[in-house]
């Protein structure tokens, strides 16, 4: 879809652009947009590395919060099954 597009489309879409939004804001546009993909990279970098390093500690342990969670559910099912015994 877009391989065919040549210097002449290119131009015609690089005029309208500047047209749009002016000479003056390119340029900001363009550092917030190199800003934005550098803190991008930089944040999935660091889930990668997050990733890397939990991979080995999962097996071994639990967050509190989920530990918790875990135990709620455990007293809700055991609660719930001691109503179902009562009622039969």
């Amino acid at each position: 879809m877009f391989g065919r597009l040549g210097a002449p489309e290119l131009l015609v879409i690089l005029a309208v652009v500047l047209l749009l939004f002016g000479a003056k804001r390119l340029p900001e546009m363009a550092r917030s947009f190199g800003q934005s993909l550098r803190i991008l990279k930089s944040e999935t970098k660091a889930m990668r590395q997050d990733d890397a390093g939990d991979s080995h500690t999962d097996a071994q342990a639990t967050t509190p919060a989920v530990q918790h969670a875990h135990d709620d559910r455990s007293t809700v099912l055991q609660a719930s099954e001691a109503d179902n015994a009562h009622q039969r």
